[in-house]
């Protein structure tokens, strides 16, 4: 659940978050053997379960390692502020539901769906304000950072800087727009930002990504070729979750069984162009880049979608059925805004 508070400057003044995790089991372990399935039908218990996020210390530091708090808030934890952003007036709460069927890591655990979640809202607050998505979120980042791979990639992009959905969205036909999405990996892991640009067949409902523009900021890189290799495997990657791959069952069980039944990109999908925009930074220290850029995938295409259609998806992934059954129920409604 998101809500924000907004001055009369169309500024965010107040953002309050809460999210709700299913959890079953968890990593692996040579100490934790029934955290997966394996281990658990070969006589292992699980890891105990925890109905809630625990408090943070008072004392503490802020630890955005779930990427749970947004971008773009201050994250001021025990006096001292941890975040990247400008808003003040934060309230994060995090909770763990006992989940029917065994979870476990999958590349950015927990930090897709946060950031997913935080993304799509900053461009709902930004079309309601009536404000480009990239000068809207520059307003409220207080990174330097942050705010340099935001640039790079909307310059890199050739970003058109107006509010989105496009002025001239139409209802039929192929629909093109672009979106974007940003995150400081676990709060201290790798920054970056991602433009995407889609075309959407509005009568079948199916999404085609032409273009991804990633930037990032690792600080000082000594492979600039492996590091690209990371960035657009994690780009591809995240396409495939942010389109099809998905977990589906019944009242009995998991339905998702085989490579017939969960829908990944099959073989000869038609692969977008990936731009890589490497910042490379030597006057700080290393952080990682395995799994930044596909934090932002599922962000920057949905945004992408609402920007053609003016049709808002909260919910990957964006299958012909589901992106279709949004784009009928502008009629009569006010997702156009």
């Amino acid at each position: 659940d998101q809500r924000v508070g907004i001055d009369a400057n169309g500024t965010i003044v107040a953002w309050d978050y809460e999210g709700w995790s299913p959890t079953l089991g968890g990593r692996p372990g040579y100490d934790r053997p029934g955290n997966v399935i394996t281990g658990q039908l070969a006589g292992f218990e699980p890891a105990a379960f925890t109905p809630r996020t625990p408090a943070p210390d008072p004392g503490g530091a802020f630890d955005n390692g779930g990427n749970t708090a947004p971008s773009y808030v201050t994250g001021c934890v025990g006096g001292k502020c941890g975040g990247t952003g400008t808003v003040r007036s934060e309230r994060v709460l995090s909770h763990t539901v006992k989940s029917h069927f065994f979870t476990g890591p999958l590349r950015s655990p927990s930090r897709l769906q946060n950031t997913f979640a935080h993304e799509c809202f900053m461009d709902e607050v930004a079309s309601r304000v009536k404000v480009d998505s990239v000068e809207y979120r520059l307003r409220h980042l207080s990174d330097a950072r942050l705010s340099h791979v935001v640039r790079e990639a909307a310059k890199a992009a050739r970003w058109e800087a107006r509010p989105s959905p496009r002025p001239d969205v139409r209802r039929t036909g192929i629909a093109g727009g672009r979106g974007i999405s940003c995150v400081l990996y676990e709060g201290d892991n790798g920054y970056a930002a991602m433009v995407a640009e889609v075309d959407v067949d509005q009568a079948t409902g199916r999404v085609r990504v032409k273009r991804i523009v990633v930037a990032q900021d690792c600080g000082p890189i000594s492979n600039p070729d492996g590091m690209r290799n990371q960035l657009e495997g994690g780009a591809l990657q995240g396409m495939s979750r942010a389109l099809g791959e998905e977990v589906t069952w019944d009242d009995q069980k998991v339905t998702s069984i085989d490579w017939r039944t969960f829908h990944s990109l099959p073989l000869g999908f038609e692969v977008p162009a990936v731009e890589s925009v490497l910042v490379n930074r030597t006057d700080v220290e290393a952080t990682g880049s395995g799994e930044t850029s596909i934090t932002i995938v599922a962000a920057a295409i949905g945004n992408a979608i609402f920007d053609a259609t003016g049709a808002r998806i909260r919910q990957v992934p964006f299958t012909p059925e589901r992106v279709k059954a949004a784009l009928d129920a502008r009629i009569g409604s006010s997702a156009l805004l």
